[in-house]
């Protein structure tokens, strides 16, 4: 039986923690759902998925889509899309079945690419490779989630570049109908003979935009879309990460604040040590000011007023009020007084 391979690779880097995630495994979860009542795809679609966030790595291997099980998606600090190229590289040249003298072999792979930031490793070799070697051998679409994604880099990859910006109730639940409807479509033309060439379900404009080859992109912006910080609770040491997205509207701050750039808090997340397996290795100096931040949260884990106070080690962690208490980064003892000092402070931020 010769298979139609589908790749999902993923992009699980910090700025989709909280509702974009979530909705990323939601959507995974009504693909298969969908596909497992199409017989086209039940008998040729094999799917697999790969996540990069610091790192790259397949979680779910090519398996038939009646014994696939989605799979929990992890979260790290990074957007490491040459990471992610060369696994999908990998990947095919490991469980693609190419036809020889004696037999056929598995229909051109399709793969869907998600990202929606830009890339924090060196992504041009990888580029390079894929282009020369894999690029004419299957059929990749490159979505873009949301306007801050690195569309040059994608169009350098494939010409299928798509454009989603999540912005209406029910937009991200027509997306994946679409993306379903496309795999569908994909394994009935391979199905019926008709070839293995990209044969996409007809895309809404008003969800989806294509881009096509001479179209400018969205302009990049001058600053990162969102900033995230990791810290710990000082009641059982579990670590959650703080996540601010840039501000998109007018709030009553003090006037001559309004010439900075600011970044709301849009939540507080509890993870796991997994974070800092899937989050890249490579230290990092990138800092931001608490001035250019907005909103305080409480601690995921244990309820403390702040999740936001710094020990001297320049780590974050949780607190209830003034007091002393033990860092469960450095285990030193932080002594914390009524009040603050006056002007912001720099903090160490993640790649995003």
């Amino acid at each position: 039986m010769r298979r139609l391979p589908v790749f999902f690779v993923l992009d699980c880097s910090e700025s989709m923690a909280g509702d974009n995630l979530k909705k990323m495994e939601d959507g995974i979860g009504m693909i298969i759902r969908d596909l497992r009542q199409d017989p086209h795809a039940l008998e040729t679609a094999f799917l697999s998925v790969i996540a990069f966030a610091g790192i790259a790595r397949t979680i779910a291997p090519l398996v038939e889509v009646y014994s696939f099980y989605p799979p929990k998606l992890p979260i790290g600090s990074g957007t490491s899309l040459g990471s992610a190229i060369t696994e999908l590289m990998k990947q095919i040249d490991a469980q693609v079945v190419k036809t020889t003298a004696e037999q056929k072999g598995d229909w051109k792979p399709i793969i869907y690419l998600f990202t929606d930031g830009k890339p924090t490793d060196k992504v041009d070799p990888a580029v390079d490779e894929w282009r020369s070697k894999y690029a004419n051998k299957a059929n990749l679409i490159a979505v873009a989630m949301g306007k801050y994604a690195d569309v040059p880099t994608l169009r350098k990859l494939t010409e299928t570049v798509l454009i989603f910006d999540d912005q209406n109730e029910g937009d991200f639940k027509k997306f994946i109908s679409w993306l379903s409807a496309s795999v569908s479509s994909q394994s009935k033309s391979v199905n019926e003979g008709l070839g293995d060439n990209l044969n996409l379900s007809r895309i809404d404009s008003n969800v989806i935009s294509l881009l096509k080859p001479g179209d400018a992109p969205p302009p990049p912006p001058s600053d990162h879309d969102c900033v995230v910080l990791t810290g710990r609770c000082n009641k059982n040491s579990k670590p959650y990460i703080m996540k601010y997205d840039r501000l998109r509207h007018i709030i009553p701050i003090k006037e001559e604040m309004r010439r900075f750039n600011h970044f709301e808090l849009t939540g507080c997340y509890p993870v796991t040590e997994e974070y800092f397996e899937w989050s890249a290795p490579e230290a990092t100096n990138l800092k931001i000011s608490t001035d250019e931040l907005v909103g305080t949260p409480g601690c995921p884990h244990c309820g403390n007023l702040s999740a936001f106070a710094m020990c001297g080690c320049g780590k974050l962690m949780c607190i209830n009020g003034p007091g002393t208490v033990t860092c469960p980064w450095c285990k030193s003892n932080v002594t914390f007084s009524p009040g603050g000092g006056e002007g912001g402070f720099n903090v160490q931020r993640g790649r995003g």
